[in-house]
């Protein structure tokens, strides 16, 4: 093993495909113990750079991801994983300075002689494992937050996004050393054998299955993870809520990246007399916006066979067990189509328990739609399944919403519109249960890949080592005896003050 002191590299030109994963650990271990913790202004400096390391090379980037799926919109390439990643790395470089800073706390102790405070180190070497559905968003923003907290960071984007990958690759010497940021291919290893290295902290973004396969690989080695996995993200219609506006709005949520998104909406509940209306709105919808499927390049292709086949698997089971689907099909055009991996915009109603595709996150252009009578009913549905990443709600911020809320869990809530969270720049993203566990995004990401590391001072009169070992004496027995006697008191006070309400 290559010992730190012997490790000189700086050269911003070295590309990561020279060393191994172990080997690039060790450089970027080393560089931490020998550069100590990073300023405000170096901090700020990585994360400008990892924006100009995309917006530079904006337009491959998009010619990139569009050859990994076979057909996705520049646009969308562009909005998400790009400029999608400069809201976060700019509040991340607005507030770092702010946020490094020790905490003071309780002066009052401070008064007495005892004087505590929180440090905000950073925790050493980051390892990011990104997905292939937006490879770049899902990678480069973790690694702003962890730049911001004063890390270097190793990142591996998906195999399945290749050419992305290589473009980033390809760059990312021209602006970080291999010392701060080094991104890891499929040259290097599988994403399993990245899961192995003992960095500092794992941040992995994908299914749970996988997650369950990366927490446990580094629960070997007691590395702390971060999961953000995905889920059947429910959409409650309310009551009162404008059927066609509410239809408008899951239809093109549904849509998004071809459906594969983990915040895309999977089921609807919709008042029971109103589901014809709603599904007839769904499809209008997807009709107005997708005259061609096949040949058009706006319509996000499936990411690959495997996926294809999986989804059309759904469909083909649902239906066989008694569902009922309707499907957007143009004039002329055979659907789905397996050379190009489209599927046709599908809505699928009465389906049942024993259908595979109440149990499976479709991730793709399918959209599944139950009817109730009463709230109680929705609240039970999602209540009884595995919290969701992401939670809809179309209409007010009324009683049946805080019923809903109260009733459910969630990573997050949105209301009338797709994943309004991840423009706030305050909120925090991330799961709960089986779709996740941890968050980052705002301060919340500086925070994950932060150690708070508590700070105590005494310049009391008295010494708690002192009073706390031997000998004890009549003096020592009377003051425990008495702060038994203070806590039982206090804590009867507490309690019959509760009960008061």
């Amino acid at each position: 093993m290559t010992k730190p002191a012997e490790i000189t590299t700086t050269d911003t030109h070295v590309s990561s495909d020279q060393h191994t994963m172990t080997e690039l650990l060790e450089i970027q271990r080393a560089a931490f113990l020998r550069d100590g913790i990073p300023d405000a202004k170096t901090r700020i400096d990585r994360i400008a750079r990892l924006a100009a390391l995309l917006l530079d090379h904006s337009d491959e980037i998009a010619e990139a991801l569009t050859a990994d799926f076979g057909s996705r919109p520049r646009e969308l390439s562009l909005a998400a994983d790009v400029a999608g990643c400069m809201i976060d790395l700019a509040h991340q470089r607005r507030s770092v300075t702010k946020w490094m800073k020790e905490t003071k706390t309780s002066r009052a102790m401070g008064v007495a002689g005892f004087k505590q405070s929180i440090r905000h180190d950073p925790l050493g070497v980051v390892g990011i494992m990104g997905p292939w559905n937006f490879p770049l968003q899902l990678t480069i923003v973790p690694a702003g937050s962890a730049f911001a907290a004063g890390n270097r960071v190793l990142m591996r984007p998906s195999s399945i996004t290749a050419k992305t990958t290589d473009v980033i690759a390809k760059y990312a010497p021209d602006y970080f050393s291999i010392e701060e940021f080094a991104v890891i291919t499929s040259r290097h290893g599988s994403g399993s054998d990245f899961a192995k290295l003992k960095v500092d902290h794992m941040f992995f973004t994908g299914s749970p299955e996988v997650g369950a396969s990366v927490a446990a690989e580094a629960g070997k080695n007691l590395v702390p993870v971060t999961l953000e996995l995905g889920g059947k993200n429910p959409v409650v219609v309310d009551s009162d809520e404008d059927i066609a506006k509410a239809a408008k709005f899951v239809a093109n949520a549904r849509m998004v990246n071809g459906g594969q998104v983990c915040l895309c909406p999977d089921y609807v509940f919709v008042p029971e007399a109103k589901v014809d209306e709603f599904v007839d709105g769904v499809i209008a919808r997807w009709t107005e916006i997708f005259p061609s499927i096949v040949d058009n390049p706006q319509y996000t292709a499936t990411i690959n066979e495997k996926n294809y086949n999986r989804i059309v698997g759904l469909i083909d089971d649902a239906v066989s067990l008694g569902a009922t689907k309707r499907e957007v099909v143009p004039a002329g055009e055979q659907l789905p189509d397996a050379g190009t991996r489209k599927i046709a915009p599908t809505v699928l109603t009465g389906v049942k328990a024993g259908m595979k595709i109440e149990e499976d996150e479709v991730f793709g252009p399918v959209l599944t739609v139950y009817p109730y009578r009463s709230l109680s009913e929705a609240i039970g549905h999602i209540s009884a399944n595995p919290h969701p990443l992401n939670m809809y709600w179309c209409g007010d911020r009324n009683e049946r919403f805080e019923r809903l809320a109260d009733g459910t869990r969630s990573g997050a809530i949105n209301g009338n519109d797709f994943a309004l969270h991840l423009f706030g720049p305050e909120l925090p993203f991330g799961g709960v249960g089986r779709s996740g566990m941890g968050g980052y995004h705002g301060k919340t990401g500086f925070d994950t890949f932060s150690h708070r590391r508590a700070v105590a001072f005494s310049s009391m009169p008295v010494s708690i080592a002192e009073m706390m070992s031997p000998p004890f004496v009549k003096r020592d027995t009377k003051m425990a005896d008495g702060q038994i006697a203070m806590w039982r008191k206090l804590n009867t006070r507490a309690l019959k003050k509760a009960r008061k309400k």
